[in-house]
């Protein structure tokens, strides 16, 4: 991207088109300076940790359930079934890192859970120490008003608690289904993707980050609704299937919570109702969460493409579909930037082109610029001409790089959002979402940035006083401070721009030969 940017692009002519002052000598490399420092910046909000605030709210004490724990398996997850609550739940495609054995474990830490639950005002219901009975797989509890049966069932990553509910009084009752998630408080990371709380209500999704809830509560009202929490790579939503529900989402002491209740259900003497609620714990993919979807209306669009979503979800799947072809995420990566810049070779040749003109028009308006320094209307006039007479623009190389920025960013959050890519190889890097831990990638782009700015800039001119050349000057600090800040950057990411270089390297080599 840097060498669109150099004193060939047309930036500096343009300048020196509005202004009659004699630019310092420093002014370029002051301005690249700024740029630097705020991208610099930009990037220490995104990667600087979410700090706890402090907690207002009256610290309180998660109740313990005295209920036995029994362990549901599946192909895809594990979890604990203790009475009313779901915790530890396994993911068992999914490991802690590369070099490890252990799976991904939701809900894991002490009293952290998933609670579904009713509660009424005509009649007992169950609480988190009651003790069911278990027949044929099934949960049972019985009192003289009503008879609870609940069932587990598993589709993929959702959790489907089936809960039939017979009213055995000669009197109509109301019960009112609850769920709730109960996380553990800590410092929590939001890597430039959004964490936090999870809330879908009336068709729209809302995030509320860490920090936004160690400050307040939230509180929604929705017909049909999930809410949760979700962290870079995996989420628990828990959603119930009635209509009037109510969403919060705090901290309490110690915890995050995530709870929605629903109106009450009423039943009629002698009958029953079946009540649906559903718990997913899973990774923030496409394709799980599209599964989701169908049980958990919504849900899909809980994955943060970010801004650049148009680019960012067309960019995921071609890395994934590529990666189905050669088996190697590395080189899904670099196919990616070889197609992406195949496509945008003849704004890259017309850049090119319009660089090579420039070459040749500087004499020229190096003496438009000392003969009419005195008449800036005058000089417009004449620089104007000279672009003119060489059919070129002074924003003409502009292009590549205008196309090249929402790339950079929907890939950079594509890599960060992408599970898969989180235990990626390639040659010596076993993470391609996280930095190259030897920083060999990093110092390749800087290089093939440097070679690349080399062969693309012209001689110096002897004038000290030369804003192009002061430029140029300053522009040689520009693959030193890109390889400083690109060494924290996802491997992935480094390795697309390294390759993007190598490309731009071999396409300026062939445009040069064949131009006149």
């Amino acid at each position: 991207m840097v060498q669109y940017m150099n004193n060939n692009s047309g930036f500096n002519q343009w300048n020196q088109i509005n202004t009659n002052k004699k630019p310092s000598k420093f002014s370029g490399f002051l301005w690249w300076l700024f740029l630097f420092l705020f991208a610099w910046w930009i990037m220490g909000l995104w990667f600087k940790p979410q700090q706890a605030e402090v907690n207002t709210i009256t610290q309180t004490t998660i109740e313990k359930s005295d209920v036995a724990t029994r362990t549901l398996d599946t192909e895809d997850i594990s979890f604990n079934v203790q009475g009313l609550r779901i915790s530890k739940v396994s993911l068992n495609k999914h490991k802690q890192n590369a070099k490890s054995d252990e799976n991904i474990s939701l809900l894991s830490d002490e009293n952290n859970f998933a609670e579904i639950g009713y509660t009424s005002s005509d009649i007992q219901t169950p609480n988190i120490n009651t003790h069911w009975e278990m027949k044929s797989g099934e949960m049972h509890w019985d009192n003289p008003n009503v008879h609870f049966m609940r069932k587990i069932s598993v589709e993929g990553y959702v959790v489907n608690i089936t809960d039939t509910i017979k009213n055995k009084t000669n009197r109509e009752i109301g019960i009112a289904p609850y769920v709730q998630v109960v996380q553990s408080a800590k410092n929590q990371s939001s890597a430039a993707v959004e964490t936090g709380g999870v809330v879908y209500a009336n068709s729209d999704l809302d995030y509320i980050n860490w920090n936004k809830l160690n400050k307040k509560s939230f509180a929604y009202s929705s017909v049909n609704a999930f809410v949760g929490f979700a962290e870079q790579y995996w989420e628990v939503i828990t959603s119930i299937d009635a209509k009037d529900q109510t969403i919060s989402l705090k901290k309490n002491g110690d915890f995050y919570l995530a709870q929605t209740g629903a109106a009450s259900i009423k039943i009629a003497p002698k009958s029953e109702t079946e009540i649906n609620t559903y718990v997913f714990a899973g990774p923030r993919q496409s394709d799980v969460l599209n599964n989701a979807s169908k049980t958990i209306p919504g849900l899909s669009k809980t994955i943060d493409y970010g801004w650049f979503w148009f680019f960012a979800a067309p960019m995921l799947w071609m890395i994934n579909w590529l990666y189905a072809l050669v088996g190697n995420y590395g080189v899904a990566i670099i196919l990616m930037t070889l197609i992406l810049r195949l496509l945008i070779w003849p704004l890259t040749r017309k850049s090119y082109a319009s660089t090579m003109a420039m070459q040749k028009m500087q004499p020229e308006l190096q003496r438009v610029q000392k003969l009419y320094a005195n008449d800036k209307a005058r000089l417009q006039m004449e620089m104007m001409r000279v672009y003119q007479a060489h059919k070129t623009s002074p924003m003409s190389g502009c292009l590549p790089m205008l196309i090249q920025i929402p790339i950079f960013f929907a890939l950079y959050k594509a890599l960060l959002i992408s599970v898969p890519m989180r235990s990626a190889h390639f040659l010596w890097i076993s993470d391609l979402s996280a930095m190259d831990p030897y920083f060999i990638l990093p110092i390749l782009m800087g290089a093939t940035m440097w070679l690349q700015q080399y062969l693309q800039t012209t001689k110096q001119s002897s004038n000290t006083n030369d804003v192009m050349a002061s430029t140029q000057r300053a522009m040689k600090w520009m693959p030193v401070i890109f390889t400083v800040m690109f060494a924290w950057m996802p491997a992935g990411l480094v390795l697309y721009w390294t390759v993007s270089n190598l490309f731009g390297i071999l396409q300026m080599y062939i445009i040069k030969k064949t131009i006149k």
